[in-house]
């Protein structure tokens, strides 16, 4: 009992040491703003969540927008949009009653129709509102989608050139300017993209800035005599690793603050991306894109303050409250399922469970509304969740009473051969459920990697268990199990090229890795009960 206890105590000094260490705030450079100074631009899109430019039965109400440039008045002198349709043609006269500028968006695609109804109405009010429309932006990475051929799309900016008054640019990833020299000649100023984080090659936070220079300089130098201004960079708060690109609220703060500061040095103009997050952009590039906002999307609050130090985990008090609370749960399991005294090795294991457990479980939940997204993400994040809410105590008994983990198919297998223990059979359950999703995740990220998270936090509480049980338990001498081993082998063969695909700079990509290799060494452990 003492042993229990002190084990108890020390998960629990382990659990708060973590999220002390995880929430703690990381300074931030010095502001890059004097008091008063507003940003230059701000991208933005009026979608909130539910909303989406792909539904053509959307319009966003004048009210919606004027809210939100109510909000955006106060830390921004301009706003730039990429599209007049859904009510977004209503920005410009709602601008001015806050005394903001906009970069007119004009919308160029495959569809000649939309693209002719977009310049239309892109020109209207370039003409209509001269004084707030700062220039208008005839097409956003067409070259880079492939939409038009760059000859049509310098008629295009030719046609608006010739029919407005203010300036006239074209707006793509820096790349695509280089190898489009054509389209510079057709616009008053150039307008390059530079997201680190979605590089070709992955760019680290802590590199961005000097990236974002780096490329600035070359493309300047390319035109000589154009003006360049960047039209997109940012950095997104949420999402998986790119190689060592990590989304995350501070890398997001301290990015952004380190290319302004920059902008101020060098004296060229930059635009944010974005004002609010977009939820709808997740269904393109996954959990990522819908959190490149400087304000969050459901508190419309502001992520960061400019030269404080961010928090990646604020709750982290919380989350190490509710760690302990289940450390304590597991170890009640232990207990009540205790039989004489127990082994000092069953301890450990119980004590691994409840720290694994205890440390991720706030971070697992955390993360469900971040990464879910339709109905299959929402069932997905919660069976996860569940997994590495259920295994840790249920691991934790079994090992007090040493009952063995039966074979799948003494599961699923014909009635005479299932198992009849409810503990054996629950913990069963577990490791097949357990199995299953770590087989849909390893072969996501094998066949379809590019925008599917890492489920690291909750695995790893789902599999510590399993992988303490078969080191600290006896194994029986019978047979193995066909299933165990088909799944052991399709783990097995994912890590090392999800590893070498997401490259060793990823730590999320290698604690899941981790994770998968622990679980397929588990179920290679999983024998028949000798007759």
């Amino acid at each position: 009992m003492r042993l229990g206890l002190a084990c108890l105590a020390l998960t629990a000094t382990v659990i708060v040491g973590a999220w002390v260490w995880l929430g703690a705030p990381i300074a931030m450079p010095q502001t890059p703003l004097v008091p008063g100074e507003k940003l230059y631009c701000l991208s933005y899109a009026p979608f909130r969540d539910g909303q989406s430019p792909f539904d053509p039965g959307v319009h966003i109400t004048p009210q919606q927008i004027d809210e939100d440039l109510a909000q955006l008045a106060r830390i921004s002198d301009c706003v730039r949009t990429y599209s007049v349709e859904l009510g977004q043609d209503q920005v410009a006269a709602i601008a001015k009653r806050h005394g903001l500028k906009v970069i007119q968006g004009i919308w160029i695609g495959v569809n000649p129709d939309k693209n002719r109804a977009e310049i239309e109405t892109g020109i209207k009010i370039a003409n209509e509102y001269p004084d707030v429309v700062r220039a208008v932006v005839v097409g956003n990475e067409v070259l880079l989608r492939g939409d038009l051929a760059s000859s049509d799309l310098v008629a295009a900016i030719r046609e608006v050139k010739a029919r407005v008054k203010v300036p006239v640019t074209y707006a793509d990833v820096w790349e695509y300017w280089l190898r489009n020299t054509d389209v510079a000649a057709a616009v008053d100023f150039i307008t390059i993209h530079i997201l680190p984080y979605w590089e070709d090659f992955p760019i680290p936070a802590r590199e961005a800035a000097a990236h974002v220079d780096s490329i600035r300089r070359r493309v300047v130098a390319a035109f000589a005599g154009k003006e360049v201004i960047i039209g997109e960079v940012g950095w997104p708060s949420e999402g998986r690793m790119r190689e060592g690109a990590l989304p995350s609220p501070a890398n997001e703060a301290r990015i952004i603050q380190d290319v302004l500061a920059l902008a101020k040095r060098n004296n060229f103009r930059v635009n944010v991306i974005e004002a609010f997050d977009q939820p709808w952009k997740r269904a393109l590039e996954g959990t990522v894109g819908g959190h490149w906002g400087l304000l969050d999307d459901a508190t419309r609050k502001s992520k960061f303050v400019w030269g404080d130090a961010v928090s990646n985990h604020p709750d982290w008090k919380a989350q190490a409250a509710g760690g302990i609370l289940f450390a304590v749960i597991v170890f009640g399991a232990g207990f009540v399922a205790r039989r004489g005294t127990a082994l000092p090795v069953v301890w450990l294991a119980v004590t691994a469970n409840a720290i694994a457990g205890g440390t991720l479980i706030g971070w697992s939940i955390a993360n469900v509304p971040v990464e879910s997204l339709g109905l299959g993400g929402w069932l997905r994040s919660l069976a996860f969740v569940a997994v590495a809410a259920l295994v840790p105590p249920s691991l934790s008994a079994a090992a007090m009473r040493g009952t063995p983990l039966p074979r799948f198919s003494h599961l699923l297998g014909p009635a005479a051969e299932r198992i009849r223990d409810p503990l054996a059979r629950l913990t069963g359950a577990f490791m097949i459920a357990t199995t299953l999703l770590a087989i849909l995740t390893a072969l996501g990220l094998v066949f379809d990697p590019r925008y599917r998270d890492f489920p690291f936090a909750p695995l790893t509480a789902a599999v510590v268990p399993f992988f303490m049980y078969s080191v600290t338990t006896p194994r029986p001498r019978g047979r193995y199990g066909a299933a165990e081993l088909a799944a052991a082998a399709i783990l097995a063969l994912s890590v090392p090229y999800i590893a070498l695909n997401e490259s060793f700079a990823n730590w999320q990509s290698l604690w899941l890795c981790g994770a998968l290799a622990a679980l397929a060494f588990s179920l290679v452990r999983v024998r028949d009960a000798q007759s």
